[in-house]
């Protein structure tokens, strides 16, 4: 009988430099869940890959004085060796300046502007380099990238345009007909409330301020644009053919099982590449899943913030397979992740080195001890075994279900809850007084042939989220990874099988500090002065286009005073003010809970921008700005008088 095909991919990775350890997240979370659907039996393709065209790409090859190709190909080779460390399964790492992929891309392209759903036209808007995104001034935040932050700047320039509108009911009744197209629920209602429903504006897809990327072959002047260039990738990467001839890779495995991208990307997968497989005829994936971030402490990770994490320095301190259950385990649902160096050495100390490597160890050393090394089942059975055989069972039972809906985090509290519950199996069993007579020497038998039996068991439920781990367990075992139809019985670890004769140590318990030492080496702090004084540090900005007094005088500057503040629900960043200003009162958000308290604030002097167009923020209104300044590890701090001034009082 065939095997039933899974065709999974990552968003593909922009080639600017080293992946830090929150997009390596997504190639690793990718790849267990890859290698759990092989465990189920399907036959399973795997594409991730990297991203390797446009302006910032352009940008960075001539400051480092290298040609864009040159550049992205020493980016590209980091990446694919930062996965490959990572043990990432993936049957194909797709470049976008692959040969193939260009070619197809142009193909497309044509064939859309053939068939009318690409037209020629002019764009002028805000332009952010960063994203490769134009924005309509209403789209900005606070005169900033909406999705970046970046500074945007006005740009104009003839542009072919995709038909977006054309397609928009076609795409709404289609979310509203497959419920489970855009996961989790909080990121469809995202979409369809924020930019579906309202109405589609027609997309830029060409660009002709730049020219590294992949010439329109009817009008060369023109850059194809990232939406089109990368987004394709899941198809050309199989093998499609504009002309009706696609492969059979293409034919077995589209529609894709899941298209996994952080969630910051997902309009452009769940509208823009949706749209452009409609106008193409194609049926859509199946699933695109937006996975929350992973955040180092409290704030996104990035290289001008300082704050970065990398996969081969966290594999080079804790190895790879702690990295891997770190970042998958500690990764919640629908909410962001936090990691820190301390966070990993407790996870490693307790979960890995405590609950697995400690059970493991016990196991193997108690049956050579006793036995030889020999495992084997009398039949010598009592109650409490039937707990153990029930839990190992179930545990499967409950993988199944929670990796269908893609609940890895969850999946791998159940497996060491297996582990958890062996552990107490031998504290309820206690072999060490059974050993002690020997008319029970049966009884101890069994006991330790159902401890192998269950670990073997959980490390091949294991297998799809730490393989190497799972690996160096079967080998202290004498056992091998399970089939999931063999993981639904009880029992077939061979009696007579021998466990190593020399157990080796999964995991050791780390010393924090020795830990942090080494972590402080990796990331030393700024350097001293010569005096022996650390240099006080300062704030370089890029320089804002030149205005006019007459432009000042149109914001308006006042003291205010914080009366009430709270928390805003549903929102990890956000508190909420009421800003007494004279005699009006303003209700003002602000992104500064990572460094206030709300009852720090209340009856504090603040400088607040009073005339700023009302704006909702994760639902809720805000009639102003409170005045940060910012240092260069994006730390926030209020602008507040150095005197006592009165509320209301005019900051000229």
């Amino acid at each position: 009988m065939a095997k039933k095909p899974y065709y999974i991919t990552t968003a593909i990775a922009y080639s600017s430099g080293k992946p830090h350890i929150g997009n390596t997240y997504e190639a690793v979370l990718a790849d267990s869940i890859a290698r759990f659907k092989r465990l189920e039996g399907y036959d399973v393709r795997f594409q991730t890959g990297t991203d390797e065209h446009g302006q910032k790409i352009e940008e960075k090859a001539k400051a480092a004085g290298v040609t864009p190709k040159a550049f992205v190909d020493g980016v590209a080779a980091q990446i694919q060796s930062i996965w490959d460390l990572m043990g990432t399964s993936y049957d194909r790492f797709i470049r976008t300046t692959d040969p193939d992929h260009e070619a197809l891309v142009q193909k497309i392209y044509r064939k859309l502007y053939e068939q009318g759903d690409i037209y020629l036209s002019e764009y002028e808007g805000m332009y952010c380099t960063p994203c490769e995104s134009f924005f309509t001034p209403s789209q900005l935040v606070d005169g900033k990238c909406p999705d970046c932050g970046a500074e945007c700047k006005p740009a104009k320039e003839q542009a072919y345009f995709l038909r977006l509108s054309k397609y928009a009911d076609r795409l709404i009744e289609h979310i509203n007909t497959h419920p489970d197209f855009i996961q989790p629920e909080s990121r469809k209602n995202e979409m369809m409330n924020n930019f579906l429903l309202p109405g589609l504006q027609d997309l830029c897809v060409s660009r002709t301020s730049f020219t590294w990327g992949i010439p329109v072959d009817f009008d060369p002047k023109h850059i194809i644009y990232v939406w089109i260039d990368a987004l394709s990738n899941y198809i050309t990467g199989l093998g499609y053919d504009v002309d009706g001839e696609p492969s059979p890779e293409f034919q077995k495995y589209w529609p894709a099982d899941l298209h996994l991208i952080g969630k910051d990307i997902l309009r452009f997968h769940t509208i823009y590449w949706p749209i452009v497989l409609l106008a193409l005829d194609l049926p859509l994936p199946k699933q695109v899943f937006g996975h929350p971030w992973l955040l180092q402490g409290d704030g996104k990770m990035s290289k001008s913030k300082g704050n970065v994490m990398y996969a081969d320095e966290l594999a080079d301190l804790f190895g790879v397979d702690a990295v891997r259950y770190f970042v998958l385990h500690e990764m919640p649902f629908e909410n962001d992740g936090i990691i820190t160096w301390e966070l990993m050495i407790e996870r490693v100390n307790s979960d890995l080195a405590n609950t697995l490597g400690n059970l493991v160890n016990r196991t193997v050393s108690m049956t050579n001890k006793y036995f030889d090394g020999v495992v084997a089942d009398t039949g010598a059975s009592d109650s409490v075994d039937e707990e153990m055989k029930n839990t190992a069972l179930s545990t499967v039972r409950q993988c199944i279900e929670k990796m269908e809906k893609l609940r890895v985090a969850d999946t791998l509290t159940d497996i060491f809850s297996l582990f958890k519950r062996c552990n107490k199996y031998i504290d309820e069993t206690m072999p060490w007084v059974l050993a002690k007579d020997e008319t029970k020497w049966e009884r101890l038998s069994t006991v330790l042939y159902n401890l192998v039996e269950s670990i073997t068991i959980g490390a091949t439920l294991l297998s799809a989220f730490m393989p190497q781990t799972s690996e160096k367990i079967f080998a202290q075992l004498g056992s091998q990874a399970r089939t999931m139809e063999e993981l639904q019985q009880f029992g077939l670890y061979v009696s007579g099988n021998k466990v190593t004769a020399k157990p080796e140590i999964l995991f050791a318990r780390l010393d924090p500090e020795e830990v942090m030492q080494r972590v402080g080496k990796l990331h030393p702090p700024a350097e001293q002065a010569d005096d022996g004084k650390q240099e006080e540090a300062v704030v370089d900005c890029p320089a804002k286009p030149e205005i006019t007094y007459d432009d000042f005088m149109t914001m308006q500057f006042q003291v205010g005073e914080i009366i009430q503040c709270e928390e805003v629900k549903k929102s990890k960043k956000l508190l909420c003010s009421q800003v007494r200003i004279g005699s009006q009162v303003k209700q003002i958000v602000s992104g500064i809970k990572a460094y206030y308290k709300p009852e720090e604030l209340v009856g504090k002097k603040v400088m607040v921008l009073v005339n700023l167009k009302p704006a909702k923020l994760a639902g809720v209104v805000s009639e102003g700005m409170l005045l940060c300044a910012e240092d260069a590890e994006g730390k926030l701090a209020l602008v507040v008088p150095e005197k006592e001034m009165p509320s209301g009082a005019v900051i000229c």
